[in-house]
């Protein structure tokens, strides 16, 4: 997708999505230099939404970012509503705890459509085993290294260098010289501060 189309998305949402990789980072972020809706001057004054409007653009955002589609929401949010815990809590969880999601948050991957390209092309082992389905859910305990034969691939030509500037979430933990992630807590709401309302999700699924 054209770099203009994946920053307009950025902008309608006002939310930095980290579509762009490195670009995000950088001044030359989109968000930065025009912060307002494309197509907007930014003097215009915007029209307070609706409930439901708030909870659409809501799980618009969601999508974008994460890189799901509607039937994995729904079965995210389907298997949500059956845990002890908040809905809430358990969905952020689902999600965060993708594969390619972790891809990400890692650094072995510039953004999360490169995450599941990366995972697509069987370059990831969880717990020794080749994983290539990008929606794969890690548990605690899990293992996720880099496979051996694929460190001299492109997609990991920058890799050292791309590792020095990831802040890693709490419940990851990650041995540089080994290459070696595991997964150490599960995500927590409170703790990785989402900027996404998903009570306002969890409204949207429950209608």
């Amino acid at each position: 997708m054209a770099l203009d189309a994946q920053c307009r998305k950025c902008r309608r949402a006002g939310e930095k999505l980290f579509l762009k990789g490195e670009r995000c980072y950088s001044v030359k972020c989109a968000l930065i230099r025009k912060p307002y809706a494309p197509g907007m001057h930014k003097k215009r004054k915007t029209k307070t939404a609706s409930e439901y409007g708030r909870q659409l653009e809501e799980v618009r955002k969601v999508k974008l970012t994460y890189g799901v589609n509607e039937a994995q929401m729904k079965k995210y949010f389907k298997e949500a509503t059956k845990s002890p815990e908040s809905t809430s809590e358990t969905f952020f969880k689902k999600l965060e705890l993708r594969l390619d999601n972790v891809i990400f948050r890692l650094g072995f991957a510039p953004s999360r459509q490169a995450a599941r390209q990366t995972v697509s092309h069987g370059h990831i082992l969880v717990n020794n085993k080749k994983i290539d389905v990008p929606a794969y859910e890690l548990k605690k305990g899990d293992v996720i290294t880099i496979r051996p034969q694929s460190l001299s691939k492109t997609p990991f030509k920058n890799l050292s260098k791309n590792l020095k500037k990831v802040q890693l979430p709490d419940y990851l933990t990650l041995n540089p010289e080994k290459l070696e992630a595991r997964v150490v807590a599960e995500p927590s709401l409170a703790k990785q501060m989402p900027p996404f309302d998903f009570r306002q999700i969890v409204e949207f699924y429950s209608h």
